[in-house]
């Protein structure tokens, strides 16, 4: 397998009714991640998934297990045609597929890491009190200016770096607000986006703590894959203590543009995205244009995305 291929798993806000389903339905080992992805859950996810409404798959506790689910079925069907990384990055909740895929956490503790992390993000904050949105046309100085301004209005901070030109901030609702006219003043735009809480902000730190009682007793593998941390923007290290980071992770920013420019400095000429959606994909070819960038998501995708990389010679 050549070395210079890396997959991307994407966050919340990814998900859509019927996601997974062609995989499900035509291959043994993608249902079975399902399957035990429910018991391990002990909630119907695949009713919700295949069977619910747009409003249910949306609240946070069902939404971030159903993407990493049908995440690693995604990844399971390349893998069943000979496809590997050496290379790993997730988008936030997509880290927790790469934590799987690389083998640092095993299948069942990711699924219950996903599940504690998820209730608690979604109870961490009440509703109402924070909101995001995402930023664009304004370089990393203005963001700045737009972020201190705000400031005045409440508690707003960045959430994502996740390509030149576009940032994701955070905070409390008075100041996600007037940073829209703020960000028009300054030459760009600021969007509001539906999302249930403050997330990657520093209003989640409490629950962090929370959260960590749920990850420390988990058992943390050496990584058989280059892995890279949101909070870190670079690969995990033998001295990274991963339970403390995966807990920060969830009150700061995600340095995604970091890790792909990582990766590309590693030579890195191929991205796979494999989950709902071509977000990532995206951010990826306004990182680097001449990137090679494909998506999996269902058969189609997975046909498509197998031919042109066995046309381009990537695996051995």
């Amino acid at each position: 397998m050549s070395k210079k291929i890396a997959f991307l798993f994407p966050g919340q806000g990814a998900q859509y009714i019927n996601m997974g389903r062609s995989l499900y339905e035509n291959i043994n080992e993608c249902k079975e991640i399902f399957d035990k992805g429910e018991e391990i859950l002990e909630m119907p996810i695949k009713d919700i998934i295949f069977d619910g409404s747009e409003e249910t798959l949306k609240s946070t506790k069902y939404n971030q297990p159903a993407i990493l689910l049908t995440s690693l079925a995604c990844q399971k069907a390349l893998q069943l045609e000979g496809i590997e990384a050496n290379y790993v990055a997730g988008l936030s909740l997509g880290e927790y597929s790469g934590l799987i895929y690389s083998g640092i956490v095993s299948f069942e503790d990711g699924v219950k890491l996903v599940k504690s992390r998820a209730t608690i993000m979604d109870e961490g904050i009440e509703e109402g009190v924070g909101s995001m949105a995402a930023v664009m046309k304004l370089s990393k100085e203005k963001v700045d200016t737009l972020l201190e301004e705000a400031s005045k209005f409440g508690v707003v901070e960045v959430a994502n770096y996740n390509c030149p030109g576009q940032v994701v901030i955070t905070g409390e609702v008075d100041a996600i607000r007037e940073s829209i006219s703020i960000a028009k003043s300054l030459g760009g735009l600021c969007i509001p986006l539906k999302v249930s809480g403050p997330f990657h902000s520093s209003l989640y730190e409490k629950a962090s703590f929370k959260y960590y009682e749920s990850i420390k007793y988990i058992e943390i593998n050496e990584p058989k894959k280059v892995m890279y941390s949101n909070i870190l923007g670079k690969p995990y290290s033998k001295q990274d203590d991963i339970r403390d980071l995966l807990r920060k992770q969830i009150m700061s920013p995600v340095l995604f543009e970091d890790s792909i420019n990582h990766m590309l400095d590693q030579g890195i000429d191929t991205f796979i995205e494999l989950g709902p959606g071509k977000t990532l994909s995206g951010f990826v070819k306004k990182i680097d244009k001449k990137a090679n960038v494909y998506n999996i998501e269902d058969l189609d995708t997975l046909k498509s995305t197998v031919e042109k990389i066995r046309s381009k010679g990537e695996t051995l």
